[in-house]
């Protein structure tokens, strides 16, 4: 099941339709939109070059600075697609409209992008930070060769999952698991296995009114969502592991009130499988990993295993009822 898992995350593709905008539209009639298949794995930087030959006559003079929006909203580059798509289309929208801009990149919203460098280098320091998170150091992908580090990148581009695990099975960044745990029989249990996880959260609000997700209002503003690095330490709940839900209540405590006497009422709960559990300070509407919206009962470490990035981030998109106060 994990290997079938791991390549569907690898195989998964959002279908895109994006269009020039017309203000950099210099032809007459106006160029048809591209359709291409956009890696969730992916970046949306690296799909450059077929824009770029597919647009390239319609262009105004200048130098290229290229950037992508959705619905006026400018896309943040380093964030991997299939999390932007889960992330802004509550309602999973197909082929994803996106626009394309070759000039004027806003840098009060984006950080510079100088092309398929700064998406491999941005890989590379967030691998370098999950290394730090699980191991406690990155030496292993500090000391990768040049040759390793390179064919890791183009197992990326490419989507090559069996040269990637060839790699990246050096790093011994995982898997994470059970007997990462000790047990109540024994309370030293010598394991290579890690048990801390990097998770990248995504914390969206759709309003208190809203009864259907898909009526959620279109995001025009990176300050509606929350970006939240947290590591998640497994332990061992009596009876099983920690599941999604008791994950998501650790690593979110300013957003879900997480006292024992709101654990205590939880079996007043409708569904204990929807997603939508509620207390004092927020309603958990909707759960997103890689397009998933998994049970909320499902051992957390799975989803670390299985779901994760090539970087080796969990990205998990959180839609609630209110916005968090972080603290």
């Amino acid at each position: 099941m994990e290997e079938e898992a791991t390549k569907y995350i690898w195989e998964g593709a959002i279908p895109l339709q994006i269009k020039l905008h017309e203000s950099e539209i210099t032809s007459f009639p106006p160029p048809p939109p591209l359709m291409i298949l956009g890696l969730r794995i992916g970046y949306l930087p690296l799909l450059v070059p077929p824009l770029k030959a597919h647009f390239s006559s319609t262009l105004p003079p200048g130098t290229d600075n290229v950037w992508f929006d959705y619905k006026g909203l400018p896309l943040k580059w380093y964030i991997p697609t299939g999390v932007l798509f889960d992330l802004l289309c509550a309602e999973p929208e197909r082929p994803w409209n996106l626009t394309v801009h070759f000039r004027g990149s806003p840098g009060d919203v984006l950080t510079p992008c100088e092309g398929e460098e700064s998406v491999k280098w941005s890989y590379i320091n967030s691998l370098k930070e999950a290394a730090y998170v699980i191991n406690g150091n990155c030496k292993n992908v500090m000391n990768m060769s040049q040759a390793d580090q390179y064919d890791l990148w183009q197992s990326l581009l490419k989507g090559n999952m069996e040269g990637y695990l060839k790699i990246s099975s050096r790093l011994k960044l995982g898997p994470f698991g059970e007997d990462s745990l000790p047990s109540e029989a024994s309370e030293t249990v010598a394991s290579s296995r890690p048990s801390r996880i990097p998770v990248r959260l995504y914390v969206r609000s759709v309003g208190e009114e809203i009864v259907d997700i898909e009526d959620a209002p279109i995001i025009d503003s990176w300050d509606k969502i929350s970006y939240i690095n947290r590591p998640f330490e497994i332990y061992k709940e009596e009876g099983g592991y920690v599941s999604l839900k008791q994950a998501l209540k650790s690593l979110l405590p300013e957003t879900f009130n997480t006292n024992s006497s709101q654990e205590e009422s939880s079996t007043n709960v409708k569904d204990p499988n929807a997603p939508d559990f509620e207390d004092d300070n927020a309603k958990l509407r909707l759960v997103r990993v890689q397009g998933i919206e998994p049970d909320m009962d499902i051992p957390f470490f799975w989803l670390a295993n299985c779901l994760r990035n090539p970087e080796f981030y969990l990205h998990i998109c959180v839609f609630i009822s209110k916005q968090p106060k972080l603290i």
